[in-house]
This record gives structure tokens, C-alpha cells and sequence, in this order.
């Protein structure tokens, strides 16, 4: 089969498959997992390579803090955080909103996103649900801010840590370079947010009265569980700190955390395992497997080549094509493999022109995280954080869309701008 019959098969059954998760017809599992199917059966991709394509890692950092999480949920702390949240925002939603957005960047700028999520939505549905409130507003502002606050530092995103084994680059470096911008980003998108969503976040005198009597210490209903919950949490966030310099993948560091809580915890495994968003790690398989296949019908490889030709040479603009050009790509197609197929082009441009590669991997950085934000499915958390809502309040992919994709375009713009005042 010719390259491109490979590249025009492998580009409609992704294209296909990626309308009918737009138009959200049938559950998006399924269409991931048939898309997946297909780029086998279609000999686009074989089956060994398809297994190959799966990002493993991923998907056992996620099973393991997301046993974590389940875990620690029987504690009643996330009850607790939601009080206390409540009354230190006065029980007024849009003040919930927007510290709730700034508390989940900044999590993430110390955690992945992902676990960010885990973390803090429980504590964002019970809030919405105390304040009979829709939890949709609050849940897409603190996906956004787990994407933008997870762009601060070399830890806090994947695409980061890639970028930071690759090029040589420190934690320190990510945070002298990128740290202060990104939260300035983070705190004027939070804001936005809650211009957007203010109008709707109406609740009731008495309900707010009757939160605020809330007694926060009374939603704890195992003392002796959450202190075991939380020194395995603070272990895990350690060993995510320290897990590059320890040689240890993420994945390790957090099913290690998951193995020690189930050990130590008392609860039934079987009883645990059946509240793992299983639906969404199959998601993630299947996409994968189908951007896998893109792979190797070469159509990442040129758009990327195609990113690189279009700026001949020019530094300021090919920070600025690969910011934006990793921006859009990354809204549609997961960020990981994107970042995986710039970086030895990028290194190669470097090797060509001996131009300074330090701005390009603040923008490749930028671009591929902020870019993210743009649709349900362009990042890790987004499609955590919509697996974890239930039927009633399920995040359509239009709904999220028509938000937050404007307000990713923003978030890139106002990058590109430090980008040019600073690196041009």
C-alpha cells in the first residue's frame, strides 16, 4: 500500500471517527475504540505497532490516582475542603468559581493536571451540588486552569517533561522562563470565566445560609483512613517531584501510591476497582491507537515539517508558527505524540541553523498546553474531567467547544505577546 493511500485512509477514519465524538451520537469510548479497530483492520497500523502506540504510562499513572482518589473519597475530606471553600468565598458562586480555578492551577503546577482533576473535581460537584448548582461552569474553568497552571513548571504537564529530558532543560529553567506568565495567564482566564458564567451562577439566600452553617469537621467520617490517605498522597507528590531525578516513571510513583493505600487502607479492592473510570481509559487507548496511526501514515511528521518549512529559518517566526501551529494541532489531536514528533525537528532546525532553540521550546511548550484547552478531548485532564461527571450534567463536545476554545485562543495570544517582548 502506497504512502498515500495510508495517509488518505488513516485521515478519514480519524476524521470520521472524530465527527461522531463531536456530534456525540454514540458514546465516545465506542467511537475511540472502533476508530482504533479500524486503523488495524485497515493495515494502516499493525497490531504489534498499535500496542506500541499506547501511551502506558498515561493510563496507569491515571488507574493509579484514580484509586487514590476513590479511596480518600470515603474519608469525607472532600466534603470538608468543599465547606471550607464555601464559606471562605462567602458562599458567593462566582467567588467559588474563581478561587476554585486559581487553587486548580496552581495544584497543577506542582502535580500533572490529571491528578490535579481527580483531586479537585469531587470537591467542585459537591460545592455545585450544596449550592444546587450546575457543576458544568465550575468543572470547564478548572479544566482550562489545570491546563494553563500545568504549563508553569518542568513537572506539571507531560508535553513539558518530554521537552525538558529532551532539550537538557532544569526545573529552574521551566520556572524562570515560564512560571511568572503563566499564572498571570491563569489569573485573567479565571476572571474571564467568571464574566462568562457570572449571569448563571445564581443561587438562594437560604441555601447559602445553609451552608455556611455547615460544620465542616463533622463531613469527616474516618479520621483514621484520611491520615493514612493523606501521607500516602504527600508521598506521591513527593515521588512526582523527585521521580526524574530518582529514574522512576510517574506511573510508578503513583500506582505505587495506589498499592500502598489499598494495603494499608482495609477496603476492598473489588469494591475500589469498580469506581475507576474504566470508559475513560479506554478512550484514551482507542485515541492513542488512531493518532498512532496518523503517525505512521506520516501525516503528524508533515504537518510538523510543514510548520518548520513555512518560517525559512526566521527565529521570531518560527516561535511563533510552532506556538500556534502546536496550539491548534493540540486542540484536535493529543498533545504527547504532537510534542514527541516536533521535538527531533526542532533539534534538527537547531542543528541546520544554529539558531538559538530556547524561545521555540517555550513556545513548543506554550502552544502544545495551552492548546489543549481548546476541545473535551485535546488534553488528559479534559477527558478525565468529562468522564467523571455523570449522565445529568455530561460536558457535550460543542458545549465545550463554544467556551473554551475562544478562551484558548486568547490564552495563546497573550503568550505570544511575552513571547515577542521578550525572546523576539
Amino acid at each position: 500500500m502506497s504512502q498515500t493511500t495510508l495517509m488518505v485512509i488513516s485521515s478519514a477514519i480519524f476524521i470520521i471517527a472524530y465527527i461522531f465524538i463531536i456530534i456525540d451520537k454514540i458514546d465516545r469510548t465506542v467511537t475511540a475504540l472502533l476508530g482504533a479497530c479500524l486503523m488495524v483492520a485497515a493495515r494502516v497500523i499493525s497490531q504489534q505497532q498499535a500496542f506500541l502506540k499506547i501511551d502506558y504510562n498515561t493510563l496507569v499513572l491515571l488507574i493509579g490516582m484514580m484509586i487514590i482518589v476513590m479511596i480518600t473519597k470515603r474519608t469525607g475530606v472532600f466534603e470538608y475542603l468543599a465547606i471550607k471553600t464555601i464559606k471562605f468565598a462567602k458562599a458567593e458562586p462566582w467567588k467559588i468559581l474563581f478561587f476554585l480555578a486559581v487553587i486548580t492551577g496552581l495544584i497543577s503546577s506542582l502535580l500533572d493536571n490529571v491528578t490535579t482533576i481527580l483531586l479537585v473535581l469531587p470537591v467542585t460537584v459537591t460545592v455545585a451540588k450544596d449550592l444546587k448548582l450546575n457543576p458544568i461552569p465550575f468543572t470547564i474553568a478548572e479544566v482550562f486552569a489545570s491546563n494553563i497552571g500545568g504549563t508553569a513548571t518542568l513537572i506539571g504537564d507531560p508535553p513539558n517533561i518530554m521537552i525538558g529530558s529532551s532539550a537538557g532543560l532544569s526545573f529552574m529553567d521551566f520556572v524562570k522562563n515560564l512560571t511568572l506568565p503563566v499564572m498571570l495567564i491563569l489569573l485573567v482566564t479565571s476572571y474571564i470565566f467568571v464574566l462568562i458564567y457570572r449571569k448563571k451562577l445564581n443561587t438562594s439566600a437560604e441555601a447559602r445560609r445553609r451552608v455556611m452553617a455547615m460544620d465542616e469537621k463533622s463531613a469527616i467520617k474516618n479520621p483514621a483512613l484520611l491520615k493514612k490517605s493523606l501521607v500516602v498522597i504527600a508521598l506521591t507528590i513527593l515521588g512526582f517531584v523527585l521521580h526524574g531525578y530518582l529514574g522512576y516513571e510517574s506511573s510508578t510513583v503513583a500506582f505505587s501510591g495506589a498499592a500502598a493505600l489499598l494495603l494499608i487502607s482495609g477496603e476492598k479492592v473489588g469494591r475500589v476497582l469498580e469506581e475507576v473510570e474504566w470508559k475513560t481509559i479506554l478512550f484514551f487507548a482507542g485515541l492513542f491507537v488512531m493518532v498512532g496511526g496518523l503517525e505512521a501514515a506520516g501525516i503528524i511528521d508533515m504537518i510538523a515539517r510543514w510548520l518548520m518549512s513555512a518560517t525559512h529559518g526566521d527565529p521570531a517566526l518560527t516561535m511563533i508558527a510552532v506556538l500556534w501551529g502546536s496550539a491548534i494541532a493540540s486542540a484536535f489531536i493529543d498533545n504527547i505524540p504532537f510534542v514527541a514528533t516536533m521535538i527531533p525537528l526542532i533539534k534538527g532546525l537547531g542543528a541546520m541553523s544554529g539558531m538559538a532553540l530556547g524561545p521555540i521550546w517555550w513556545a513548543l511548550s506554550l502552544g502544545a498546553c495551552f492548546g489543549g484547552n481548546g476541545t473535551i478531548i485535546g488534553a488528559s485532564a479534559n477527558v478525565v474531567a468529562s468522564g467523571m461527571m455523570d449522565e445529568e450534567h455530561k460536558i457535550s463536545f460543542a458545549a465545550y467547544f463554544k467556551v473554551a476554545f475562544p478562551m484558548m485562543l486568547l490564552s495563546v495570544v497573550l503568550s505570544m505577546g511575552y513571547l515577542l517582548i521578550f525572546y523576539r
